[in-house]
Order: C-alpha cells, then sequence, then structure tokens
C-alpha cells in the first residue's frame, strides 16, 4: 500500500490506434465489420455445439470453449477502440461528438481491470489452443483410447484449468505492474492498458516485471506453441502412413490452416512479450496487438468450424428446422 500511496498519476490518456484522420472512416468500418465477424462466428459456434447432439464430443466442446474465450477477449478492446475512432472521424456529427465525451482517459482502477482481463483471456486462449492441438493428435494417433484418455472429467478439467491458471497469472501481473509509481507520463502510447506500454511510464525500477513477464511467457506462449507443434507434427506423420492421396489432402489442408491462425497468433504474443522493451520500434505494440486482438479471434471460427464439413451439415439441419 505505501508503494501505492507513492503514485503519482491516477489516471491514463491513451493515444489511441491512430491519429491520423484520414484514415479514420476507414478504420473504423474494418474494426466494426471485424468484429461484427468474431461475435457471429463465435456465437454460431456455441449454438449450433449446444443444439447438435451429433457436436457432443471433446473437440466441439474445447472448439465451443475457444469460442467464449475469443468473444470475451475481443470484448475487452474492440468496443472501445471502434467507439474511440468512430468519434475521432469526420463522419460524426459535431453535435453528437460534443455530446458524448471523447475523452481517452482511463482510471487507474479502470486500467488495472482491462489489463487483469486481456492478460487472463489472452493466456486462457494460449492454453485453449494447445489443449485442442493435444485433443486432435490423441485422435487421430491413439484413437482406440481416444475416449478413455479425453474422458468428460479430464475435458472438464483441462478448460477449468486454463481459466484458473490463466486468470491466477494475470492477478500477479495486475498486482506487480500497478504498485509501481508512474510520474513519468500519463500518456500511453497504446490504444489499450497493454502491459509494456505501461512499464515503460514508470519512473521505478521495473526488472522483476520484466522477468516475471519473460518466465510467464515461455510457461504459457511459448510451452504452448511447442506443444501445439509437436502435436500437429505426429498428426502430419500417422497422415503419411494413409494410402488414399485424397484423405491426406484434406488432413493436410486442415492442419496447414490450423496452423497458420496458431503461429499467427503465438507469433505475435511471443513479439509481444519477449521482445526486450529497448528492441521494440514504434508503434509496433499497437500493430502487433491487432493481429491477435482483433485478427486471430475473427479467424478462428472461419478455420476451424467453417471449413468443417460435420459443422456445416449440422447448420443446414438446424436451418431447415427453423424454416
Amino acid at each position: 500500500m505505501e508503494i501505492l500511496n507513492q503514485t503519482m498519476v491516477r489516471t491514463f490518456i491513451l493515444q489511441g490506434l491512430s491519429n491520423n484522420p484520414m484514415m479514420q472512416p476507414a478504420l473504423f468500418l474494418t474494426l466494426f465489420l471485424m468484429y461484427l465477424v468474431t461475435l457471429s462466428g463465435n456465437f454460431l459456434i456455441i449454438i449450433v455445439v449446444r443444439l447438435s447432439s451429433s457436436l457432443q464430443t471433446p473437440m466441439y466442446f474445447f472448439l465451443s470453449n475457444l469460442a467464449v474465450v475469443d468473444i470475451c477477449f475481443s470484448t475487452t478492446i474492440v468496443p472501445n477502440l471502434v467507439v474511440d475512432i468512430c468519434f475521432s472521424t469526420t463522419i460524426v456529427p459535431n453535435l453528437l461528438k460534443n455530446t458524448i465525451s471523447q475523452d481517452r482517459t482511463i482510471s487507474f482502477l479502470g486500467c488495472a481491470t482491462q489489463m487483469y482481463f486481456h492478460l487472463g483471456l489472452g493466456a486462457t486462449e494460449c492454453l485453449t489452443l494447445a489443449v485442442m492441438a493435444y485433443d486432435r493428435y490423441v485422435a487421430i494417433c491413439k484413437p482406440l483410447h481416444y475416449h478413455n484418455i479425453i474422458d468428460k472429467r479430464r475435458r472438464l478439467l483441462l478448460a477449468a484449468a486454463s481459466w484458473t491458471v490463466s486468470f491466477f497469472f494475470s492477478v500477479i501481473h495486475a498486482l506487480l505492474t500497478f504498485r509501481l509509481s508512474y510520474c513519468k507520463s500519463n500518456q500511453v502510447n497504446h490504444y489499450f492498458c497493454e502491459m509494456p506500454p505501461l512499464l515503460r511510464l514508470s519512473c521505478t525500477d521495473t526488472l522483476v516485471n520484466e522477468l516475471i513477464i519473460y518466465i510467464t511467457a515461455v510457461l504459457f506462449t511459448l510451452s504452448s506453441f511447442l506443444l501445439t507443434l509437436l502435436s500437429y507434427i505426429h498428426i502430419i506423420s500417422s497422415i503419411l502412413k494413409i494410402q488414399l492421396s485424397k484423405g491426406r489432402l484434406k488432413v493436410f489442408s486442415t492442419c496447414s490452416s490450423h496452423l497458420t491462425v496458431v503461429s499467427l497468433y503465438y507469433g505475435t504474443v511471443m513479439c509481444m512479450y519477449m521482445i526486450p522493451r529497448s528492441k521494440h520500434l514504434p508503434g509496433q505494440d499497437r500493430v502487433v496487438s491487432i493481429l491477435y486482438t482483433v485478427v486471430t479471434p475473427m479467424l478462428n471460427p472461419i478455420i476451424y468450424s467453417v471449413r468443417n464439413s460435420d459443422f456445416k451439415e449440422c447448420v443446414i439441419k438446424i436451418f431447415k428446422k427453423q424454416v
């Protein structure tokens, strides 16, 4: 408490995604549409899996869990960003701008809360993607033991552990970040309360924070990525034994698309948290963050479900019933 009381900054001012007025309308439209696609795609997964008896399998259970994470993850950041850009553009009437505050300030507590949920949900996504890859590895490489290894109890345990462990470490990061003194400036060079830009504003030693960031990045991101990569390597090696070239091509196509979106997520997160602050280029944090907070939550439902024939059949059946 003593260190917290020495804090001089009580509010932060977010710099936003871009201050270029020419880019604001395009950014607003792009982000708004991407957020709508994210919500509709992920809600579709949750609803279809819930209503379809044929999709009551571990794979679709984990996919539904990922959909919930993606909805929450993007919602912690994107709506505020879209509103901020909207009221910075010339397309909004001046009367409306004057009625609704355009202030980019965020309270100390508000910033801590946003960072807590962002880190917790981001880490949950890391672990969930790794669990999904492991589930596919067991299903393809150990099909006879699949239902014994990934039974109902174990899949619930894996999902619950992903959420619990992630938010536990998120609490640690939030407490360590907001016990620092901020007296250099309250201008956060970012569009939300992200940890690396906040640490640059601290006027106290951040060595402990940076060390813990690196350790947790290795524990969550790097280890999850390696587990995912190893799972897909085993899957691909099993696929090579398939005699039918059509079956091989289909699974290769699925694996490559999964690995692409997974690599995009893990790669950008590692770039954000594992590269030293001194190596970050101006504006790099904002571009990298867009990729894992906006792009990957939008791509996940497309890659994991829309391209899945079983899922599409269930969507058509539900639609026909409603009609």
